[in-house]
């Protein structure tokens, strides 16, 4: 896979100068969990990036519940981790694949392309009885330069556009899970339903016992969409259309976009419709 590593390559590069791995374990339910989890144990050398406090910004009136954090700051804590431009980086969560996949996404739009998700994430790793630690490493300062792509960032004018149809060879993706995109269930955000005319590929589909499925299989989760078609996925918040995101790339979609705003940022908009 391109944009995934197994546990095995991990361990063999696992003391590596040139190596960093990031901790990206979070609950959605208790924004405290996850770093509790890393003090307690984490993979030996990983720094711990937190969801809503280093990979989102504050929520204001638009933007959604997870929209674009403060870069500088960021690139402050990339910095501080040893991150600079050639420093293959691996991120990991406890195997639901969001969180890392936020993680790489986000390094994606910086610019940095040499970033990866464990597959299988903490709990394999210590599943195959691989070191941990409650060690917090100290790296030298690295310099990261930032090459911002914008390519891979959609918003929501442009998302209004396809949703209007006004937009050729272009399609929605609505990432979440049936009962929220068809508006049955709601449970987080003010406004059930989906973004009009989008299609739903929930995004748990493209996992299985918290690994990324094989390429060809994610072909075949994707075979109704013209691969030459641009294709903008979006979630509840742009955190669980990021495994979409990626299942995507490694089944060989080359314009594929985030909404990361997503529902909640659209539904902030009174004029936008629902379906």
């Amino acid at each position: 896979m391109k944009h995934i590593v197994e546990k095995e390559w991990l361990l063999k590069h696992l003391n590596e100068e040139n190596v960093r791995i990031i901790d990206c374990r979070f609950s959605l339910a208790n924004p405290e969990t996850g770093g509790t989890e890393y003090e307690e144990a984490h993979i030996p050398g990983a720094v711990y990036f937190d969801l809503e406090k280093d990979l989102s910004g504050n929520v204001s009136g638009h933007g959604g519940r997870h929209p674009l954090p403060d870069l500088d700051g960021l690139i402050e804590k990339l910095e501080k981790a040893g991150i600079g431009e050639d420093t293959t980086v691996v991120a990991y969560d406890n195997g639901e694949g969001a969180f890392a996949a936020r993680f790489w996404w986000m390094l994606s739009y910086l610019g940095h392309n040499n970033v990866y998700v464990l597959n299988g994430g903490f709990k394999n790793w210590t599943g195959a009885n691989y070191p941990v630690t409650a060690e917090v490493p100290v790296f030298n300062r690295a310099s990261f330069r930032p090459a911002i792509n914008e390519a891979i960032l959609a918003d929501m004018e442009e998302v209004k556009a396809i949703s209007q149809g006004q937009t050729e060879n272009s399609v929605l993706i609505d990432s979440r899970e049936e009962k929220r995109y068809l508006g049955i269930e709601e449970p987080i955000d003010k406004k059930k339903g989906h973004i009009p005319g989008a299609i739903n590929k929930p995004w748990m589909q493209g996992l299985e016992e918290g690994h990324y499925k094989p390429i060809e299989d994610q072909k075949k989760r994707f075979a109704d969409i013209d691969p030459e078609k641009k294709v903008v996925v979006y979630c509840g918040s742009g955190v669980t259309a990021v495994p979409n995101y990626l299942a995507l790339k490694e089944a060989g979609y080359e314009n594929v976009k985030l909404y990361l705003g997503s529902f909640s940022d659209w539904i902030s908009y009174e004029e936008n419709e629902i379906e």
